[in-house]
């Protein structure tokens, strides 16, 4: 409530919610809401958070495979396990862990300004040499106590970002 992030839940979660919180039912309402259908296929472009009560994690994986934009999607979790099934199972361009999905950047990235967005597994047309079939999957860990936010790295005095090339033989989650 003190970032104004406003909460737009199913009846699973909000009803668990609003009794737990314990504040002003006012004020409440100006926060968490009751979602529609529409709610989970807006991209809302604010502090909006759209929650969804699924029984599993497979579950989840399998909602997000069907409903997301493909772009980038994450996951809060203290388990191993969780984490890596998240990530091995979830069909987006970026996957994360413990990290803001606004971290999905070309400049994060180290690219350079941003030139284009692509959600496709292959998007090139008309001739392609190997190099234009490679396609990528980013994934991001989070390893801070209480993960990392953008905001950390903002270009005023934030943490700066150390882009280098990491060797690895095999996939570390």
């Amino acid at each position: 409530m003190e970032a104004n992030v406003k909460l737009v839940c199913d009846e699973a979660t909000r009803c668990p919610l609003t009794s737990a919180i314990g504040i002003d039912a006012d004020k409440l309402k100006t926060h968490v809401e009751p979602s529609t259908p529409d709610s989970y296929t807006t991209e809302h472009l604010s502090l909006t958070l759209s929650v969804l009560s699924v029984p599993s994690l497979p579950s989840a994986i399998e909602w997000i495979n069907s409903h997301s934009s493909h772009h980038t999607d994450s996951i809060v979790t203290e388990n191993e396990s969780s984490a890596t099934a998240f990530c091995q199972g979830v069909d987006s361009a970026g996957v994360f862990v413990n990290a803001s999905t606004r971290f999905a950047d070309g400049f994060r990235y180290g690219f350079g300004t941003e030139v284009g967005i692509s959600t496709g597994k292959i998007h090139a047309r008309g001739p392609v040499g190997l190099e234009g079939l490679v396609t990528y999957k980013y994934k991001m860990r989070s390893k801070a106590k209480e993960g990392h936010v953008v905001g950390d790295f903002s270009k005023n005095g934030g943490k700066q970002f150390k882009h280098k090339t990491i060797e690895v033989p095999v996939v570390p989650f």
